[in-house]
């Protein structure tokens, strides 16, 4: 029997997010579909959620953010706000996302830090760069301004 899942209201809990593109197509690899997703990740920072840190795979992402509502909702921010764009600015007729999304919710400094790490690490593992630095759809990219690491999830690193 499955557990029931956690409904996460505005608890300012922190969560580590991701979802994939319908039937895992590489939307993402072009760099119009990618910006155009940071764009919308930064449209809503600040209203929807606080954003920590994020990575832009080709078909899927990963978010480290801190709801101001509910998940859910900042979930829905994310994905539809870019399917809405999606559609309209890029001219793509068929479905953006997989229905659902993952979440953990993170729990200590210690989860906080291995979230952080997978994100940065991620294009890494994949081969897309050899440096968390040289990946351009990541925080782990210089310049991307990020909100800061929620009291009692900052690692001793930090």
């Amino acid at each position: 029997m499955r557990p029931k899942r956690e409904h996460s209201t505005n608890n300012r809990q922190t969560y580590f997010v991701g979802s994939q593109s319908a039937e895992r197509k590489p939307l993402f690899k072009y760099d119009r579909w990618a910006k155009l997703l940071i764009d919308c990740l930064y449209h809503y920072r600040g209203t929807g959620y606080l954003l920590h840190e994020f990575v832009i795979m080709h078909d899927h992402f990963h978010l480290l953010i801190t709801p101001t509502g509910s998940l859910e909702k900042a979930a829905q921010l994310v994905k539809g706000g870019f399917s809405f764009r999606a559609k309209k600015e890029l001219e793509y007729p068929w479905e953006v996302w997989q229905k659902g999304y993952s979440d953990h919710r993170v729990r200590n400094a210690t989860d906080y830090g291995e979230h952080v790490t997978y994100i940065h690490m991620n294009p890494v593992r994949k081969g897309y760069c050899a440096k968390v630095e040289d990946y351009p759809y990541s925080s782990a990219f210089p310049g991307f301004e990020l909100d800061p690491v929620p009291q009692g999830l900052k690692p001793e690193s930090l």
